[in-house]
């Protein structure tokens, strides 16, 4: 009987024990996956406010009154983020398309912003891209209105 009850004993401590390892592996892999999806929202933010930022390159209603359209930078501007999304890499690329319609200038920007975290290849690595087309249009005449 004694040999019994040992042998039982040493089962149900190993079955405990592959119980705990197999809780302990599911609960890190539910907080790395939990702080990827937090770093994913951020990175989608940092990404959207490059995109902001390039939009409002193209379109400041402040700028002069100008018959001649907004050129494109050259390359990637990267853009600086403060606080919680500085550590975070914005990159914002413009390509243009321009026409002419009567006496209308009008140009299409392709803006895409890229942001990323971490190290490319790493397990923590986050990268989100949005981007977006407008249309800004000028005449001789009115600057403003086409």
């Amino acid at each position: 009987m004694r040999g019994f009850s040992m042998i039982s004993a040493i089962f149900l401590i190993v079955v405990l024990a592959l119980l705990g390892a197999a809780m302990a592996k599911f609960s890190i892999m539910q907080h790395t996956n939990s702080t990827q999806d937090f770093q994913g929202v951020r990175v989608y933010l940092a990404a959207q406010s490059g995109l902001e930022w390039g939009l409002y390159r193209m379109l400041d209603p402040d700028s002069a009154a100008s018959a001649t359209l907004p050129a494109c930078w050259a390359g990637n501007a990267t853009v600086t983020l403060a606080q919680d999304l500085a550590p975070i890499t914005t990159t914002v690329s413009c390509s243009a398309t321009s026409t002419t319609e009567d006496d209308r200038n009008i140009t299409s920007y392709q803006l895409v912003a890229t942001a990323a975290f971490g190290a490319a290849g790493g397990q923590n690595y986050v990268e989100r891209q949005v981007a977006t087309t407008v249309t800004r249009c000028s005449t001789s005449v009115s600057p403003f209105t086409c």
